[in-house]
């Protein structure tokens, strides 16, 4: 292919990215980890069980493992799909010093296109001992120093990290010396002699020592270097830097010997002692850049800097008189980056032939990178003009091919196409890569539904074979591949009888009712269709259909309370001194329907005195209107309506019967209204209660007599049964105590109902009180014998 700067034969996509980190790793990432040096073919992870993805779908799915620049240091097993190592890792030579030592890679899965983000994370194995730069040191200590002066050494290195890097120096055994371990500011150590005693030229003008420096490996790795010491005359002046720290930048592609910086130091000594040399104080001199003029300090390079390895260093420079006493300064050293890198294009994935007539196929996925950083790294990538493809792209550095429009087999077969990757820095870099498309032809439209999801409505009631509504799709190939077929696809959920329930009619997509729903059963339901086309292989889709049933007003209100089962009417007393509001009772009522039609509303249609009793309309409380007086009927009859909201509205009635009494102590009166009613349905009924009123009244004046005669023989005073006695009353602690409006439980009554007519009715009172009351109606009865030679009459 013949490159071309001309801009106007090309047309760069709107994508451009920067690349800040190279291969960062996103905080979703999954991160493996090994030991350096491990064997080639080491099992690393299950990587089906760690992206939670079924068996066999990376193989179905063609995975694949990639690594920055197509360096492969992982592979996947071809039979389990298992990451494996592919190579043996060393950890120096990968990272360097820089820990923890992270190898970014993407796992790429196709059909659908997916990324994974994961980082293999390569742990430090003590592999390496401590050396020093040289087998021996050789330092010149005046006789006259005093105690307590520090001497620098040169640092031993150590290629580990972490806890298996250099953690201390030690000296041999003497009486004058003591080693101290010092932290850089980077976090490496180095060491320091501390003189202890002060020496005496004449009593020993040499010392030799061994230094030691020790990992912290298990177990542990030491280096050694001897340490000779000439004890000299008095030299009283140490060299002294003019900075303490030194900052110097230098471009990577500076030449070798260019000048990097100049340090100086000066001796105010005379002679030899005031004459200064200069050393570099270097963990590795032989792999170390730089190097100083022992006379001038200019430092300069001696080896290609390289920014993508080392951004900065760290060097310390000695400056020794001659009399042996020295000066020590550091200096800082960043590397500055040039755009040398040109961007890498790395082929993930290439689909040829591809089909006609579908947009937006994804014909090939890569990934860019540049070495570089900053704005060098920033990349800008392009298709050729004039073909129907567009770059997108996708996560982190990769892109995606994908097709602009429909293809046309017929119009063009064969695509090439270049894909141009320039970066931004100065001189601009670029690389380009070629591939060929092919176009085959297919059946490659599905039918599409107009709406994703249908909502229908019916109301509950309906007739069988109801239309309820339609679902439609359209299928924009032709013939038979545009021919759809409508059907209902089984329910997600087992228990929905759905076959009951709808049908389709597979040409048009109508959707009938088979059955009457109800809406208490069942209030909504939602199922899926398919609409399938007759191509080869045919092609489907589906949608939603939510079937909504409304509810209708089928369910009349259901009174709880009062109990309306044909039993004895429930009656309810209420104390003539009851107050206006006074709470009678409450109709309890529920309706099966639901929203407005469950609405319930209470009305009063009929009351045997209207104005002494209302009922709350929303709560269905009936309370007393007004005060009750004398002249107020003791028995009242209530019918009460319930009645719901519904369209129409539907209700229920319900009757209530209401005692009044001057205290609770007052027997309970059938209501005569109940018996007309029933006497006026059954004339037999009727009949018979006069019968059994009669044989009762006979057995009554029976025993009314047998008591009188007795009464009379123990008081010695006669008793008239048949003369009006006034009513008694009972002791005011006997009335209501509970609050409720209703009598109190500790009092039953047995009345008998005599013959005769509706208007006239005698009745026994057979009290049956707790012990306490029976001896305070003992009590009374002594002190008061008109109450003991008593009953009632009404």
């Amino acid at each position: 292919m013949v490159q071309t700067n001309a801009h106007r034969n090309k047309r760069q996509v709107t994508v451009f990215i920067l690349l800040m980190v190279l291969w960062e790793v996103g905080s979703e990432s999954i991160q493996y980890s090994v030991l350096e040096e491990t064997e080639t073919g080491t099992f690393v992870a299950n990587l089906t069980k760690d992206l939670g993805l079924r068996t066999g779908e990376l193989a179905a799915r063609g995975a694949q493992v990639v690594f920055k620049g197509n360096r492969q240091r992982l592979r996947l097993d071809p039979q389990t799909y298992s990451l494996l190592l592919n190579e043996k890792l060393d950890r120096e030579e990968l990272c360097g010093s820089t820990e923890p030592c992270l190898l970014p890679f993407q796992v790429l899965l196709e059909n659908p296109l997916q990324f994974f983000q994961a980082v293999l994370q390569v742990r430090d194995i003590n592999d390496h001992a401590p050396e020093f730069p040289a087998r021996e040191m050789l330092l010149q200590i005046s006789e006259i120093t005093t105690p307590g002066k520090i001497f620098p050494l040169k640092m031993a290195q150590d290629l580990d990290v972490g806890s298996n890097s250099l953690q201390s120096y030690v000296i041999s055994s003497n009486s004058h010396f003591h080693v101290v371990t010092r932290n850089r500011s980077n976090g490496r150590k180095f060491p320091e002699l501390v003189l202890d005693k002060a020496l005496d030229r004449e009593g020993q003008a040499e010392f030799r020592l061994t230094l030691t420096a020790v990992d912290g490996g298990s177990p542990p790795r030491s280096g050694t270097t001897e340490i000779q010491i000439r004890v000299l005359d008095i030299n009283d002046n140490t060299p002294e830097f003019a900075k303490e720290i030194y900052e110097a930048q230098v471009p990577e592609n500076n030449s070798l010997g260019s000048l990097v910086i100049t340090v100086s130091a000066r001796d105010l000594d005379a002679g030899s002692y005031g004459e200064v040399s200069y050393a570099l104080f270097q963990a590795d001199d032989v792999n170390q850049p730089f190097e100083i003029n022992s006379i001038t300090g200019e430092i300069r390079l001696r080896k290609m800097l390289d920014f993508e390895k080392f951004t900065s260093y760290h060097v310390d420079v000695e400056a020794t008189d001659g009399g042996g006493r020295s000066g020590k300064c550091s200096v800082i050293i960043k590397v500055l980056d040039v755009n040398d890198n040109p961007p890498e294009l790395t082929m993930s994935s290439l689909i040829s032939p591809i089909p006609e007539n579908q947009p937006e196929i994804i014909v090939a996925v890569f990934s860019v990178s540049d070495a570089d950083s900053g704005h060098n790294q920033q990349v800008i990538c392009s298709v050729n003009d004039n073909i129907p493809f567009l770059l997108r792209p996708s996560v982190e550095n990769f892109y995606t091919l994908v097709t602009e429009g429909a293809l046309d087999r017929e119009r063009q077969a064969e695509y090439n196409i270049t894909i141009t990757v320039t970066d931004l820095g100065t001189p601009r870099l670029q690389t380009q890569h070629n591939i060929t498309v092919l176009v085959s032809d297919v059946n490659d439209n599905a039918p599409a539904f107009t709406q994703t999801s249908y909502t229908l409505f019916i109301r509950e009631n309906n007739s069988p074979a109801l239309h309820m509504g339609s679902v439609s799709a359209t299928d924009t190939d032709a013939g038979a591949n545009a021919q759809v077929t409508y059907s209902l696809l089984p329910p997600q959920d087992p228990s929905l009888p759905l076959d009951s329930l709808v049908s389709i009619n597979a040409d048009n997509g109508h959707l009938f009712a088979l059955r009457a729903l109800d809406f208490e059963a069942l209030q909504a339901f939602e199922f899926l269709v398919g609409a399938t086309d007759r191509g080869s292989p045919a092609l489907s889709s589906q949608a939603l259909v939510r079937v909504q049933v409304l509810d209708a007003n089928d369910n009349a209100p259901f009174v709880l309370y009062p109990l309306q089962n044909g039993s004895a009417p429930c009656t309810e007393l209420v104390p003539r001194a009851a107050e206006p509001g006074y709470l009678v009772s409450k109709v309890v009522a529920v309706d099966g329907d639901s929203g407005q039609n469950a609405w319930l509303s209470y009305q009063l249609l009929k009351a045997t005195e209207p104005g002494l009793f209302g009922v709350w309309a929303h709560n269905g409380e009936v309370r007393t209107a007004r005060l009750l007086s004398e002249r107020d009927a003791a028995k009242h009859r209530l019918l009460l309506l319930v009645k719901d909201n519904g369209e129409p509205p539907l209700s229920a009635s319900v009757t209530l019967h209401v005692l009044l009494v001057d205290g609770f102590s007052q027997p309970y009166l059938p209501l005569p209204e109940a018996a007309a009613d029933a006497a006026q349905t059954d004339p037999l009924t009727v009949y018979l209660v006069i019968a059994l009123a009669s044989v009762s009244s006979l057995f009554l004046f029976s025993v009314l007599a047998f008591i009188a005669v007795r009464l009379c023989r123990r008081s010695r005073a006669g008793l008239v049964g048949g003369c009006s006695v006034p009513e008694a009353h009972f002791p005011g602690r006997l009335v209501d105590v509970s609050g409720t409006g209703t009598l109190s439980q500790s009092y039953q009554y047995e009345v008998c109902l005599m013959g005769g007519s509706e208007a006239r009715e005698f009745n026994f009172l057979k009290p049956i009180l707790p012990s306490f009351l029976l001896k305070e109606l003992g009590r009374e009865l002594k002190e008061n014998p008109t109450f003991r030679n008593s009953f009632l009459f009404s």
